[in-house]
């Protein structure tokens, strides 16, 4: 059975530009989902926000909103909302590592509030207009947590539960549970998704060779860094009379002029891509030099000669 694949919500790299730009220059994901959303203090979402997930802005694109809450109002709200729009699924995030949202008992730092958990979905589910999944830590400093919270999800309809097997204080870093993992998919009555440090074929294969009743994989970091990813995975090429650089340069400079016009001025433009450039160094030899090219670009004619060298000089390694 071919895995699904989705890409992960990553803040700031993943809005609808991305998405859009993504879908037409490569193959092989099969659901987009946004960055999170959340009400603000006035219990409303930032415009910035509503422009990202608004239905015309993802043509094309199997988007997937997720939001962020720790009440069940602020949860049917948001829901409402979304299914308003036309969305037949959404996603809560149980994950999110920051201490900024963690210390709010959001994200991750909801995790160790299992009851909580409870009591929201007590509350929403019977009001839900559309699908849930879950995307979740293993908890957020004890990896414990999630066997209090997968009996709990075991009493809803839940579509998905997707795990980042890490806790929400290792943040991206250090060790990956993966025997917990394995724990989980014998104790989760719904579908589980895996995400987590898929950056390679090889972790995937790896993967998929252990986790031998799994189809669902949820890649973020390792998406953005190789496009290609998800198209090795599925082996198939979405444009095979073209080099990987070639299709990459595309890539890059459609991207690049989604943002031209989405942002005001030059600074911003250099600021942006060079965030995308901290992901996409890792696909070519000597990222380190490639990435220090982009940081050393001071205006738009010099970030353009920086991405020159780099597709010349250096070659694709993912």
């Amino acid at each position: 059975m071919e895995s699904k694949i989705s890409l992960a919500p990553i803040q700031g790299i993943t809005d609808y530009h991305f998405r859009n730009t993504f879908q037409r220059y490569f193959d092989g994901v099969d659901f987009f989902y946004s960055p999170y959303l959340r009400l603000d203090n006035d219990k409303q979402l930032k415009r910035p926000k509503v422009k990202d997930i608004l239905p015309e802005n993802n043509v094309g694109v199997h988007l997937v909103p997720q939001i962020m809450a720790n009440s069940a109002d602020e949860f049917l709200h948001l829901s409402s909302y979304l299914a308003d729009l036309g969305y037949k699924k959404l996603n809560w995030n149980l994950g999110c590592p920051f201490p900024m949202v963690t210390n709010r008992e959001l994200g991750s730092g909801l995790l160790p509030h299992y009851n909580k958990i409870n009591d929201i979905l007590e509350e929403v589910i019977p009001g839900l207009k559309t699908l849930l999944s879950v995307k979740m830590r293993i908890g957020l400093d004890n990896t414990d947590d999630i066997f209090n919270i997968l009996p709990v999800l075991n009493k809803f309809p839940i579509d998905e539960v997707i795990i980042h097997p890490r806790t929400g204080k290792q943040m991206y870093k250090g060790e990956i549970y993966t025997d917990i993992f394995e724990k989980c998919l014998s104790l989760s009555n719904h579908s589980i998704s895996y995400n987590g440090d898929i950056n390679t074929l090889d972790d995937y294969i790896k993967l998929n060779d252990r986790f031998k009743t799994l189809n669902s994989f949820m890649i973020g970091r390792g998406l953005v860094a190789n496009p290609f990813l998800a198209e090795q995975i599925k082996q198939i090429d979405k444009n095979p009379s073209k080099s990987k650089i070639e299709r990459f340069k595309e890539f890059h400079a459609a991207l690049t002029d989604e943002y031209v016009n989405a942002l005001s001025g030059p600074s911003h433009l250099i600021s942006r891509m060079t965030a995308f450039w901290e992901y996409f160094s890792r696909s070519f030899s000597n990222s380190h030099k490639v990435f220090k090219r982009i940081k050393k670009a001071t205006s738009i004619n010099k970030y353009w000669a920086a991405v020159e060298v780099n597709c010349k000089e250096e070659s694709w390694i993912a």
